[in-house]
């Protein structure tokens, strides 16, 4: 059996020193820290700079608007407190129970687990007031139960461990792909072609830190499946992309926005994106964007099958856009 991948996330893998020479004398020192240590934006950088945890040959620097010196530099990373998560009275959409698994229909707008910005009102906590003592220490204190994530703005169909075991096997079936997960995304224009599968390797963005990106080389291999189901708008000249379209996704990996980066990668970015949606839709969509009330990234993950990993039943579950997509997919619809 091949060993569990480590769930998908956007956290910082925390280390406690991080040491890089630097030799870029009259560059501004959080710049050049920047650039040997890319894992940490200028911002943090700055913040450890004034709590006194960098320096240079052992001397202590504070200032990151100082010139940078030949020399070897450490950055201490100060330890991640443990979280402790609480359990909270949130309901949930319960789309399937027993004595080993839970599936949910999550919201948009619920955090998977904990995560700066997002300390309470999570699904973790919402699990452990609907589960009891049974979810406790379940995958680890700070995530129990979890066993891959939604984004926060992500609805759909979400699987957790109650057991040991069912964390385990999960957990195995999602490290080898064994699982079956569709997503339904709107998009600005349309992918082309109209089917295909996208192959490529996503990683951490060199250009900015907070956002992950296709590499050429480095990150980790993804693979998704898609094809337009529907086309919204006529081209604005012949042979054109139409104004929106609504595209099935299928999952073959599981990568961190994932299907937000490929679908953006072939020009068609999803709609409400924040992150990877550059460029502005056309006008008519945009007014739909505001009049069905959407305010997050169109996508939604609609299936999610695998063969239970205690029983050996096979589960399928599906579940509809919530209603600000459904609204809007109606609207565009008109265009």
């Amino acid at each position: 059996m091949p060993a569990p991948d480590p769930i998908e996330d956007d956290d910082d893998a925390p280390a406690e020193v991080l040491e890089a020479p630097i030799d870029a004398p009259g560059v501004r020192l959080d710049k050049a820290l920047a650039d040997v240590f890319p894992t940490l934006s200028r911002a943090r950088l700055q913040a450890l700079l004034a709590a006194g945890a960098v320096s240079r040959d052992g001397v202590v620097l504070t200032s990151g608007s100082a010139k940078a010196q030949p020399g070897l530099y450490a950055v201490a990373l100060p330890p991640v407190a443990p979280a402790d998560p609480q359990a909270e009275a949130i309901p949930l959409t319960v789309l399937y129970e027993d004595a080993d698994l839970i599936v949910i229909d999550k919201p948009a707008g619920m955090a998977a687990h904990s995560a700066p910005g997002s300390e309470t009102g999570t699904l973790v906590n919402a699990l452990l007031a609907h589960c009891g003592d049974s979810l406790s220490g379940i995958g680890g204190v700070a995530r129990p139960g979890i066993v891959h994530r939604l984004d926060k703005d992500t609805s759909g169909v979400m699987v957790a461990a109650k057991t040991d075991r069912a964390h385990a096997g999960l957990s195995a079936l999602f490290a080898a792909h064994d699982i079956e997960r569709t997503y339904i995304a709107l998009t600005r224009g349309a992918p082309s072609p109209a089917r295909d599968r996208i192959q490529t390797r996503i990683g951490r963005s060199t250009a900015d830190r907070k956002k992950m990106a296709v590499l050429r080389a480095g990150g980790r291999e993804a693979i998704t499946d898609y094809v337009v189901q529907s086309a919204f708008g006529r081209p604005a000249r012949p042979g054109g992309a139409p104004m929106a379209a609504r595209v099935a996704c299928t999952l073959q990996s599981g990568r961190t926005h994932q299907i937000r980066v490929h679908m953006a990668s072939r020009g068609a970015p999803l709609l409400g994106d924040p992150t990877y949606g550059s460029g502005s839709p056309a006008a008519p969509v945009r007014a739909a964007i505001a009049q069905a009330g959407l305010g997050r990234q169109a996508l939604h993950a609609a299936i999610l099958g695998f063969v239970h990993p205690v029983t050996g039943e096979s589960l399928r579950f599906e579940t509809a856009p919530p209603a600000d997509m459904m609204r809007l997919e109606q609207l565009l619809s008109q265009l």
